[in-house]
C-alpha cells in the first residue's frame, strides 16, 4: 500500500449539503430552516442551556461549594479488625494485603485503622498508622514498620 492509495473508510466522509441553489436541489426555498422564525435568521437561535425564558436547569440545581484539593494523597484504608484473616505471626505488605483482596491497588500509599480487634500478633508493614491501630497491634503482641 503507498501513502496516496490511502482513503478514508467508507461513510467516514459525507457531501456537502449546497442549500439555496433551486427547488431542483431539494435545498430551494427556505433552504432546511423551516418557515419564519428567530431560527431561520441569519446568526439566529438562542444560547445553549436556553429555555424560552423558563429558569433554566442549570440554574434549578444546587451549585457545589467549597473547592478539590487537586494534591490530596488517596490512602488505601485497612482496618486492624481485617487483618485477623492472616495466620499468627506472619508479615503483612501491602502486596500481602492486595493478594488477600483488601485492597483493590498498590499505587496509593496503605494505612492501617483502628476499628475491629486483633489477637494474634502480626508484623504489619505500611506507609501510615493510626495511633489506635498501632496500640492494638503492638497489645496483641506484634510490631510495626513504617514502610
Amino acid at each position: 500500500m503507498k501513502q496516496n492509495e490511502l482513503k478514508p473508510s467508507t461513510g467516514a466522509k459525507h457531501k456537502r449539503k449546497f442549500v439555496g441553489r433551486g427547488n431542483g436541489s431539494g435545498h430551494g426555498t427556505y433552504s432546511g430552516r423551516g418557515c419564519k422564525g428567530q431560527k431561520a435568521r441569519s446568526g439566529g437561535g438562542v444560547r445553549l442551556g436556553f429555555e424560552g425564558g423558563q429558569l433554566a436547569l442549570i440554574k434549578r440545581l444546587p451549585r457545589k461549594r467549597g473547592f478539590t484539593n487537586l494534591f490530596k494523597t488517596e490512602y488505601n484504608i485497612v482496618n486492624v479488625g481485617q487483618l485477623a484473616i492472616f495466620s499468627p505471626g506472619s508479615e503483612v505488605t501491602p502486596k500481602e494485603l492486595l493478594r488477600a483482596g483488601l485492597i483493590n491497588t498498590t499505587d496509593h500509599p496503605t494505612k492501617i485503622l483502628g476499628t475491629g480487634d486483633i489477637k494474634h500478633p502480626l508484623l504489619v508493614s505500611a506507609d501510615k498508622f493510626s495511633s489506635s491501630a498501632e496500640n492494638k497491634i503492638v497489645a496483641a503482641g506484634g510490631s510495626i514498620k513504617q514502610a
